[in-house]
């Protein structure tokens, strides 16, 4: 087994557990690889361990190295987890398989149109400010039901709902209001951990964790 397979495994052994303690199907919680900053013979140590799904912060990054990458392997999909700016619209619906951080108005205008034009409609998470932090991106707690409202109304699917909460706190009860208002607007996704935290989000309801490091290094 490879030093990649290895870690894969260990991931999917927590992601069991903490489903398991919770009394959830793990095979429902989706494993995305965080590839930022990785090149491509890291990646393709992961695709070769058996991962399909790789998520990416930055539009620009993605271009210059997964073109190549999925054109050599099937079945891989492609999420974008950084915050997303509207010129870059044209480029995240042409690449991305899934968008997990929705969180505006005029963003979700811009995906729309471009998605019309390409004639693709990847589903989107939008990413809630939980934390309310002036300095974070995501839709504030207040226009959450209108933008969910919004998004229905769209081409685009409502994938579920993503957050990450404030640096250096406990992040469970983030995690779980997330899932509250999940339920409030009678969605199911959860786009919610990272290599830190996430077998308290697979605890909390995540349907998809985002794990980097955990994935990529050794620990």
């Amino acid at each position: 087994m490879s030093e990649a397979e290895t870690r894969r495994e260990r991931i999917l052994e927590r992601i069991a557990r903490a489903a398991q303690l919770a009394g959830r199907d793990p095979a429902k919680i989706e494993l995305i690889a965080v590839s930022k900053g990785r090149s491509a013979p890291e990646i393709e140590a992961l695709i070769d361990a058996g991962q399909r799904d790789f998520g990416e912060n930055r539009v620009q990054e993605a271009l210059l190295k997964w073109p190549s990458l999925l054109s050599h392997h099937q079945g891989l999909r492609l999420h974008a987890i950084g915050r997303l700016q509207s010129n870059k619209a044209a480029d995240a619906i042409k690449l991305f398989d899934v968008v997990h951080s929705l969180d505006r108005r005029s963003l979700l205008g811009a995906l729309v149109k471009e998605g019309e034009k390409a004639r693709r409609a990847p589903p989107v998470y939008i990413q809630v400010n939980i934390g309310e932090e002036e300095q974070k991106g995501g839709c504030a707690l207040p226009d959450l039901a209108e933008l969910v409202g919004l998004v229905r109304a769209s081409i685009l699917p409502l994938a579920g709902l993503m957050a990450i909460p404030p640096l250096g706190l406990e992040p469970a009860p983030y995690f779980a209001l997330l899932a509250k208002l999940a339920r409030r607007h009678d969605v199911t996704g959860l786009s919610i951990g990272m290599s830190g935290d996430f077998e308290a989000a697979v605890m909390l309801g995540a349907t998809a964790v985002r794990v980097g490091t955990a994935l990529f290094e050794d620990e």
